[in-house]
């Protein structure tokens, strides 16, 4: 009470608390970061390292947020076949609406045509600009991504950076604790503790967020510069235009009988998207994400499994880029693609998004990966997109952030384990009551 008196009768304290908030910090750290990187951009690509550095700061504290909250969501569990279900329930919504955006970005690309008109010949192409894109698409084959879910030992999975290897290995001990039962019951409560500890990590993390933000756009318009954009403006502007048709039709859609609205959840999370708009990186906002969602009213185990996989194989912004980059590139080429062709494209596409899923960049290796499978189209054409794919990985991010955001609430739902009061409290920008693991991002973040 004493807090919103001051507010009321004090609007410098009013300004001083709204400029406290992260998402104001964030968002005018991507402006003056803009601004750096076009006036001075020398500067603006010096300062990549603030970005990578922060990028690496959280990526530092994944393997262990994702470890503590499916092993302690699995071992709060009531029966053990909860978490095969929850898990097939999440791999079946991860198919289809990824397929969907990949059948999305085909259509899109047939009926506005980005590339028509271009004419350009491949062999004017710099096939070597993008040469160890192709050597890492390359390596990225199906077996070998199921084979590298597998880690070398238990604490490898927690050291190596790998999402999918730290989820393999949070499960097994889950289950196992599970199983023991009250014999492990004070190892449940260490962990708890650990967890709490942990989270804090975080908070304390999330406050140099702006300084990442700041040095990652800087960096990409500095390197890159905005006009880049002009020649294929629309190719930028119609995956944008497509993403955000995505996002408020298919994905609000599927929220509205779900019993929720997509804006809502985009203002509820309005921090975490412009950590991710500035860095052009979605696990930069993972963890957020995690104890966002059960602030929100899903349950720990729910949260646990879906998020981390969702992270790997349900990437909509991904799949949209993937189609609708590869027709444009045909178009700007002059080919034209039979039916069958593209069907083919997109049974390709369908196999490489999930082998080279967790790959850095995995947008441009994953279409270099379904294009050197397709040999209609020349993969020497992909060095027409490589300076705007840039600018579209922050679309690409976006878009892959808000669709696992919505497949939590989703899956949570579908399994019964969704607090709806709880829901309807967060997305209106009430206080919730205080989940059971420390908040990732304190009470900075809240209006």
């Amino acid at each position: 009470m004493g807090a919103a008196a001051l507010d009321q009768s004090d609007p410098a304290g009013a300004r001083t608390r709204f400029a406290a908030q992260l998402y104001v910090q964030v968002l005018l750290a991507i402006l003056l970061g803009a601004l750096v990187g076009h006036f001075w951009p020398e500067w603006g690509a010096a300062l990549r390292p603030l970005g990578d550095g922060f990028i690496k700061l959280v990526k530092m504290i994944i393997a262990p947020v994702i470890f503590l909250t499916v092993v302690l969501g699995i071992a709060g569990m009531s029966e053990i076949r909860a978490v095969g279900r929850v898990a097939a329930k999440a791999i079946a919504y991860f198919l289809f609406f990824s397929t969907l955006a990949l059948v999305v970005g085909l259509v899109v690309a047939n009926v506005v045509r980005p590339g028509e008109g271009m004419n350009i010949d491949p062999a004017t192409l710099n096939a070597g600009a993008i040469a160890t894109y192709s050597q890492r698409a390359h390596d990225a084959s199906v077996t070998a991504f199921l084979l590298d879910i597998i880690p070398v030992t238990m604490v490898s999975a927690l050291t190596e950076g790998s999402i999918l290897q730290a989820l393999f290995v949070a499960i097994l001990f889950g289950v196992a604790i599970a199983l023991v039962g009250k014999p492990a019951a004070p190892l449940v409560d260490m962990l708890e503790r650990l967890a709490r500890v942990v989270f804090r990590i975080v908070a304390i993390l999330m406050r140099a967020a702006p300084i990442g933000a700041f040095g990652a756009i800087a960096f990409t318009i500095g390197a890159y510069g905005l006009g880049t954009l002009v020649n294929l403006g629309a190719l930028v502007a119609t995956f944008y235009l497509t993403s955000l048709i995505f996002v408020l039709v298919v994905l609000g859609g599927v929220a509205a009988l779900a019993g929720f609205s997509i804006l809502k959840l985009i203002r509820y999370l309005k921090a975490e998207l412009l950590l991710v708009l500035g860095t052009s990186s979605s696990e930069a906002a993972l963890p957020a994400l995690i104890e966002k969602m059960e602030r929100a009213g899903c349950a720990r185990p729910v949260v646990g499994l879906v998020v981390p996989a969702g992270y790997s194989f349900n990437l909509d912004g991904t799949n949209i880029y993937m189609t609708l980059a590869a027709l444009f590139i045909a178009q700007a080429l002059g080919i034209e693609l039979s039916l069958w062709d593209q069907v083919a494209l997109l049974l390709v596409a369908m196999v490489s998004s999930k082998g080279a899923a967790g790959v850095t960049g995995a947008g441009f290796i994953t279409l270099a990966a379904t294009l050197s499978i397709v040999p209609t189209i020349p993969l020497a054409g992909m060095a027409l997109i490589l300076g705007v794919d840039r600018f579209m990985s922050e679309c690409r991010s976006l878009t892959n952030f808000i669709g696992n955001a919505v497949a939590t609430i989703v899956v949570a739902r579908w399994d019964g384990a969704l607090d709806r009061e709880k829901l309807a409290r967060a997305l209106a920008g009430r206080p919730t009551t205080t989940p059971a693991v420390e908040p990732a991002t304190g009470s900075y973040d809240e209006d």
